[in-house]
């Protein structure tokens, strides 16, 4: 039997035109679409900011659809770093935080 890939969890801070363009309605879609959970949230300086887990295939996927953005996005620049999956693997889904 083939072994199950570790979950691992991502912080990502999404850089550019990206509040008012619906960012974070398409990473909740993107999430969704590629199976991780967590949350994104517009961040008082201007970017977005995303926590997410899944495998690191399925993480993969989401950083592609994070740097490409939604049509009228400017995406400049993602920084990811490592996070905890204690929390992010109770929770159900992927939602926006207010």
């Amino acid at each position: 039997m083939a072994k199950q890939p570790e979950a691992v969890a991502r912080i990502y801070v999404v850089r550019g035109r990206v509040q008012g363009v619906g960012y974070r309605y398409f990473a909740q879609a993107r999430a969704v679409e590629t199976g991780v959970r967590g949350w994104v949230r517009n961040r008082d300086d201007g970017n977005v900011e995303a926590c997410a887990a899944g495998t690191p295939e399925q993480l993969g996927a989401f950083a592609g659809w994070l740097r490409r953005g939604p049509r009228f996005s400017d995406v400049r620049g993602v920084e990811e770093r490592e996070a905890s999956t204690a929390d992010l693997l109770q929770s159900d889904g992927f939602v926006i935080r207010h």
